[in-house]
């Protein structure tokens, strides 16, 4: 793969110009690449902490337009065969692997850097070494993974066992609803979680949106999804911790997912905003909150975007804590539905064509009425005169 380079041309005195070779760019640094991705511009730097690269934040570093990625970490540890840097490979963006946890001291965020291959500088100083990837050795890496599928097809079910074992009035019971203003009795509910496909699934739903009306209700970074595609949030469910201040100030009703044990660590962030927010103490994701939250207070139909469904998706999380999910897809499994498979068979109860018909059939109805009505000279008349006059009008104001 051929690494692009910007020219930035260095003067010495009394020497020639030297241009270095490698990318010159502004540095973000984070541990977590949810947080990094908001504060991206195109062109920047990306250094992070992920093992695994999954394909949602691949995604989302592919859309900032990043010039490179410096993983702290390894990107394929060979434990299943994730995606993120095939498709970071791909669109062009070179991935630099296992450049060690010092990096995220010597690198403030917002320096100037460049990257050479497989090193790293600051300055003249060199902050970070580490193994370019390549179609090659993703591939072979990718292949070596896809031996130790079933290793994790066996550790996922050992972990679902486990949580139905401590969780078992999960799937028999639900959670005790939240006392909520937002009403979903009787009514279909949108939940959004900022996963696979999301923006996609979301434009693909909209004649369903217009014609149901469901209730809106965000998972953390969906409600930023939601407002992004013009729609505004019912409800944010979360632990606030991938959220934007505006989305959580745009009028929504607040959930904070809470430990069983009643901690909320999310709750703070939201007081600090100067804003009102319930509790839901429950084991699991924020995800599943939702999910359980919008079956116990009566939705008729639960349409999910971005949420997890495929074996690859639930892996792809890489968090012992996804067989929860699994098992609370069990506990509504007979209201919800994925919004890959609505917008594929739902169709608009009135398509564009039949109201074009109907325009032209009243448009020639009101012609044939005008034009065989005994009053048809008077409308002519009156027809004529309000032409001169806008004409009139038209002509004095040049």
């Amino acid at each position: 793969m051929k690494v692009p380079f910007v020219k930035i041309p260095l003067l010495t005195r009394g020497k020639a110009e030297v241009t270095p070779p490698g990318i010159i760019a502004v540095a973000r640094v984070d541990r977590r690449t949810k947080n990094i991705t908001k504060r991206l511009n195109p062109g920047e730097i990306a250094i992070i902490d992920h093992s695994d690269l999954d394909r949602v934040s691949a995604e989302e570093l592919i859309r900032r337009k990043v010039a490179a990625v410096v993983n702290v970490s390894v990107s394929i540890t060979g434990r299943y065969p994730n995606l993120g840097p095939k498709l970071l490979l791909e669109a062009g963006i070179p991935v630099v692997d296992g450049v060690g946890q010092d990096v995220l001291v010597k690198v403030a965020d917002g320096t100037t850097v460049r990257l050479d291959d497989e090193t790293l500088y600051v300055g003249e100083t060199v902050v970070a070494k580490g193994t370019p990837l390549t179609d090659e050795s993703v591939q072979t890496a990718m292949a070596e993974a896809k031996d130790m599928v079933a290793v994790q097809i066996e550790s996922f079910a050992a972990n679902t066992l486990e949580f139905l074992r401590r969780e078992h009035e999960l799937l028999t019971h639900g959670i005790p609803a939240p006392e909520m203003e937002t009403e979903m009795n009787g009514r279909h509910v949108l939940v959004v979680v900022r996963g696979y496909h999301y923006r996609e699934d979301i434009a693909a739903l909209r004649s369903y949106i217009r014609e149901y009306k469901p209730v809106m209700v965000a998972v953390d970074g969906g409600a930023d999804a939601l407002i992004e595609a013009g729609y505004q949030p019912d409800a944010i469910f979360g632990d606030m911790d991938s959220v934007s201040d505006e989305s959580l100030c745009c009028g929504a009703e607040l959930v904070v997912h809470a430990y069983p044990d009643g901690r909320a660590p999310g709750l703070a962030r939201v007081r600090e905003l100067g804003l009102d927010a319930v509790t839901c103490p429950a084991p699991g994701t924020s995800e599943d909150v939702a999910l359980l939250v919008a079956d116990a207070k009566g939705a008729s139909l639960i349409v999910v975007v971005g949420t997890h469904h495929t074996l690859e998706e639930f892996l792809d999380k890489g968090r012992p804590g996804m067989s929860s999910t699994f098992i609370t897809h069990l506990r509504v499994a007979g209201k919800l539905v994925n919004a890959r498979g609505v917008h594929q068979l739902y169709q608009s109860r009135i398509s564009s064509w039949s109201l074009l018909v109907l325009v032209l059939a009243a448009a020639v109805t009101v012609f044939v009425a005008v034009v065989f009505s005994p009053a048809s000279p008077i409308l002519a008349r009156y027809v004529e005169a309000t032409w001169h006059s806008f004409t009139y009008w038209l002509t004095g104001k040049f």
